[in-house]
Parts: C-alpha cells; sequence; structure tokens
C-alpha cells in the first residue's frame, strides 16, 4: 500500500496544511484507518479502535472551517499504548488477566487531547509491560520478526503508516527497543518530566513515558504537550518544563560527543557496527568533537537495574501473589513478578547504591561532554520464536540483547532518543541512540535534528 504524500511531513506542516485548506483532518484520519483495515490483521497492533474518532475528526474538521484557535496536535490521529488510562476506551495493560482499570484519561492522554489530538486506538504491549517482543505484535518491514517491546504496537503502528505518532512508556528501553526495531524516532525525556498518572505502573523509579513519532521534530512537539508538573506523581519533577521544540538550530561543531567504547559497543552484529560507526564518522566530518571514553562500573549495571525493576513490579502485583491470580499472567510475565519476590532487602539496597554511585561516575565524565552516543540495538529484529542471539561468538538470551544498550539511560533517568541510521542486509532498520545530562532533553534533542539531517 503505498505511502500518501503527507506521510512524510512533520505533524506542524500537517496542521499548517489544515489550517490552508490543502488537507482535512478527516481526511488524515480515514487515511489511517484504511491502513489499519489493510494491515493490521497481520500485525496485530491495536487492540482497540476508538469510536469516537471519525466523530472527532469531524468536529476538528468544522474547528478549522470556523477559524477557532488551533491547538498544535489539531487533528493529528495518535495511537495510546494501552497502559495509558483513557476515557472512552478501556485499557488491559496487555493482559488477559481478569484485571479492572479505571477508564478515565491519564494525564499524558489529557494533555494530548487539550492539544487537539485525536486518539485512533490502543496499542498492544508486552503484558505489564514486561518483555521486548509484544505478541503478536508483528514488524511492519518483515511480518516474521518482532516489533520489539513492550511498546511494540506503537511502533508498529507507527511504522505502517496507521497513526501519525504514538505513545510508548520506557523502564529499561521500551519506547526505543520498539523504535529502533521498526524504524522510528523513539525519545525518553529525563526521569520526571512526564506525568505518570493514570499509566498503569510497571517500576516506580524507573518508568518514564514518551512519545514514538516519525521525525525529531515530532517527539519534541508531543514531548512538550505532555510534559510539566504534576502534583499526582510524586516522580514528577517540580520544574517548570522548557520547550524544546523549535528550539534553535545548532552546528555540529557545538557540540562534543562522547562515545563510551565499553559496554555500548561491545559484541555489536556487523551491520549495526557499520552502521553507527559511519554516522559517527559524519559527525566528525560535519565538526563535531568526538570524545572516547570508558566506565568500568557498567558491567555491573544489569543486575542492578534487573534487582530494582523487579522488586518493583512484584512489589505492584502483590496482590496476585497473594491470591495466586499471578498465574492467569502469560508464563514469562508470571516467572518474571514471582523472582521479585526472591530479592532480598540487601539486594534492593545494593543496587540503589550502585545506581548513585554509577551517576556520579557518568556526572563526571559528561561535564566536557554534550551528549554521548552509540547503537540503540546490539541487532535488528529478530525472528518470532527466537531466544537467543550469538555476538562475537557469545551467545545470549533475546531478553539480555535487547535492552543491554538501552537500560543504562534508565537507570540513570537521563534523557535519551533513538532515530534510525541506517539498514541492515535484510533492509531492517538500525537505531542510533543519543542521551545527554539530566533536564538537558533540549539539547539532545537539538543533536538528534544534526544527525537526522546526516543520515537523511
Amino acid at each position: 500500500m503505498s505511502a500518501p504524500a503527507f506521510l512524510n511531513l512533520p505533524i506542524s506542516k500537517i496542521t499548517d496544511a489544515f489550517k490552508r485548506g490543502d488537507l482535512s483532518p478527516v481526511e488524515v484520519l480515514e487515511t489511517c484507518l484504511e491502513r489499519i483495515k489493510v494491515r493490521d490483521d497481520t500485525l496485530n497492533a491495536f487492540v482497540h479502535l476508538n469510536e469516537n474518532a471519525r466523530h472527532q475528526a469531524i468536529k476538528a474538521e468544522r474547528a478549522v472551517r470556523e477559524g477557532t484557535e488551533l491547538g498544535p496536535l489539531h487533528g493529528i490521529p495518535i495511537a495510546v499504548k494501552d497502559n495509558y488510562l483513557t476515557a472512552e476506551m478501556p485499557s488491559t495493560a496487555g493482559t488477559s488477566a481478569n484485571v479492572d482499570f479505571p477508564q478515565h484519561d491519564s494525564a499524558a492522554v489529557a494533555a494530548l487531547r487539550a492539544a487537539g489530538a485525536i486518539l485512533i486506538g490502543k496499542t498492544r504491549m508486552h503484558e505489564f509491560a514486561w518483555g521486548m517482543e509484544t505478541p503478536p505484535a508483528r514488524n511492519p518491514h518483515d511480518e516474521t520478526r518482532v516489533p520489539g517491546g513492550s511498546s511494540g504496537g506503537s511502533g508498529a503502528a507507527l511504522a505502517a503508516g496507521m497513526c501519525l505518532a504514538a505513545t510508548g512508556s520506557d523502564t529499561g528501553g521500551s519506547i526505543r527497543i520498539p523504535a529502533s526495531l521498526c524504524g522510528t524516532v523513539g525519545f525518553k525525556p529525563t526521569f520526571g518530566m512526564i506525568s505518570r498518572s493514570g499509566i498503569v505502573p510497571h517500576s516506580w523509579s524507573l518508568d518514564t513515558a514518551g512519545p514514538l513519532t516519525r521525525c525529531v521534530d515530532d517527539a519534541a512537539l508531543l514531548s512538550d504537550v505532555m510534559s510539566g508538573p504534576d502534583p499526582d506523581d510524586l516522580g514528577s519533577s517540580t520544574r517548570p518544563a522548557k520547550a524544546i521544540w523549535g528550539t534553535e538550530a545548532l552546528p555540529a561543531d557545538s557540540f562534543n560527543v562522547g562515545v563510551c567504547r565499553n559496554h555500548f559497543f561491545d559484541a555489536l552484529q556487523d551491520d549495526v557496527a557499520g552502521s553507527v560507526e559511519s554516522t559517527i564518522e559524519l559527525l566528525a566530518s560535519a565538526g563535531a568533537r568526538i570524545v572516547e571514553f570508558e566506565i568500568p562500573d557498567l558491567a555491573y549495571g544489569l543486575g542492578a537495574i534487573f534487582a530494582i525493576e523487579l522488586a518493583s513490579s512484584s512489589a505492584y502485583h502483590q496482590h496476585a501473589l497473594n491470591t495466586g491470580s499471578v498465574e492467569n499472567f502469560s508464563d514469562d510475565v508470571q516467572l518474571l513478578v514471582e523472582m521479585g519476590e526472591r530479592v532480598r532487602a540487601t539486594d534492593y539496597l545494593h543496587a540503589e547504591r550502585f545506581r548513585t554511585r554509577l551517576a556520579r561516575t557518568f556526572a563526571e565524565a559528561m561535564r566536557e561532554i554534550d551528549v554521548v552516543v552509540g547503537p540503540t540495538m546490539p541487532v535488528t529484529a529478530w525472528t518470532v520464536g527466537q531466544r537467543e542471539v550469538t555476538l562475537a561468538g557469545q551467545t545470549e538470551s533475546v531478553l539480555e540483547s535487547a535492552w543491554r544498550l538501552t537500560y543504562p539511560w534508565n537507570l540513570l533517568g537521563l534523557p535519551a532518543i533513538t532515530l534510525p541510521c541506517g539498514r541492515d542486509r535484510d533492509g531492517l532498520p538500525i537505531g542510533f541512540q543519543m542521551a545527554g545530562r539530566p533536564f538537558d532533553d533540549a539539547r539532545v534533542v537539538t543533536f538528534a535534528r544534526i544527525v537526522e539531517n546526516l543520515v537523511n
């Protein structure tokens, strides 16, 4: 199915076209719905479509004709991950267990509505935001492969042109992993920038809400719309949100670019390594100063985040554990939730102490570094049912491989963004990841625009 021209435009250009009368919200929505009709029987990206979407598009079109002041997302069809509560659609958080979630808007969804967005539907996710595959969703670039997780439905829906943007949640990489595998932009803002009120929790001190989009500008726009302090989220930052969309462009030579050679460049698929190194060379040629460094302590990071995540998830699911209803979870999620019961208090405290020490080490390293760059994923999308990958002669589980390069930025709460930087020999997307200092989201996004222009 060929893509309409507007699918290549940033959201701001589409809303400008609405105002000029060159395009209508109804036309855009119907295009997305038709693509859902054609492709979602095999991609399985959506679990629920919004029956009110057409009515909302008609209202949006009428508002344009009447000259009503329009929000920045006016008439834009956006898909919502199924752990974001919504007023007119049910939420399941990816589970078939008998869990009754409230039917009201999360803070982020309310912000999207206030900006004029049309909620087209709820996207499939790996159960309770665990997992890296999102069964039975499929990758639009190759339907024999996974779209990643846990926001896999959002990544697949966006990459297939079934919406113009989508929301995700990111605890160890769950926005950036599907974005990388599906060939979209995925942005995890600084921890606490976007309220998680009304988003089904996974890990209180790690969960971060954010967007998946078709370009960096759209990621900045959605992040601006959703960001801001919220007293209903105790992890919400009290800092006033600073705009990152429309910030002044900067040249590559104004950036010191960090390349952490240990951990982030260990055991990569050959095509991934090649594309990422080529992108770093492009940055150097454009004038960026490349600074290579190492963080030896990163070798212990996986154990720390796993202890925190397991314990947090089990705490949330305590009732299911106590009543035995955890047996209604899928096998992989049940195992992980039960494993959290075996994380000792001393394990958890050691993990949090390590986290603090690692944050200080990175802060010292990043004093003279504006962004840290590298691959988002060590591999491209693997086939459905595949359980292991072999990289640099070593075999590891796809779970371990999938979040190996994304989880450090969750552990540290730092802003991180991924965008496509090439394709492997099978035509599958490769992601390039950039991360920055806390609350320096605008600078990270500004740099991401430079990378986007270089690789496109």
